[in-house]
């Protein structure tokens, strides 16, 4: 299970069915920009972090929800249609939204211990979502299973998500760096977007890892 091995699998999977992605996702990511910059001019300079968690829950547990039942669907050779993927995620939603907010103030919260510990969980937790999504669990049965998941695996969890992340991050900081946000707020929804749309791509890696380290201990 080489961590580039897993990555080239699932960029070839993401350009492959990249339309479908797209319709299915991206509409919310835009709708989630727009909300937040709703947000951030109502708000005013230096809004609470709060504020972008409250947006964030309303509209990624729907996009990111959608995704991993059409990445589930096409593993399993179907072709769903983007209508009834938004359908059960909209079903899924209370749950989800409980397990990003958990899941959320403890990372953060770990990222202002000394960093370490909020590295740490945003590994352990990585395949909640998944857990949540495609087995029915809990929120805090989907984080348990994700924390028994992740034994053995961590080192490989996490340079997956560094080597998606990462670069992703650069690029995010570069496209802001060379288009000021500020200037212009057409271009800023562009670039949020846009960034947004492929941090999915982490989603997708993780989807695929999820798959590889859940098959044995189902059998």
């Amino acid at each position: 299970m080489n961590p580039l091995t897993v990555i080239r699998d699932s960029l070839y999977f993401f350009q492959r069915n990249l339309s479908q992605i797209v319709m299915l996702c991206l509409p919310l990511v835009i709708l989630e920009a727009v909300l937040q910059h709703i947000v951030d001019n109502a708000v005013g300079p230096d809004p609470s972090p709060g504020y972008s968690l409250i947006v964030g829950l309303l509209l990624y547990p729907l996009y990111t929800g959608a995704l991993i039942l059409f990445l589930d669907a096409r593993s399993r050779g179907e072709n769903p249609r983007n209508r009834d993927l938004l359908a059960l995620a909209i079903n899924l939603w209370p749950k989800f939204a409980l397990l990003s907010a958990i899941s959320t103030l403890l990372i953060v919260l770990g990222l202002s211990m000394f960093f370490i510990p909020g590295i740490f969980l945003t590994v352990v937790l990585a395949f909640a979502e998944y857990r949540l999504v495609l087995r029915g669990d809990a929120p805090l049965a989907a984080m348990k299973a994700s924390f028994n998941l992740s034994r053995g695996h961590f080192w490989r969890i996490f340079v997956c998500i560094l080597a998606v992340l990462g670069p992703l991050m650069l690029l995010k900081e570069l496209s802001y760096s060379m288009f000021p946000k500020d200037d212009n707020t057409l271009l800023s929804l562009v670039l949020d977007s846009l960034n947004s749309f492929l941090q999915l791509f982490v989603s997708v890696v993780l989807f695929r890892l999820f798959m590889l380290i859940s098959e044995p201990s189902d059998r």
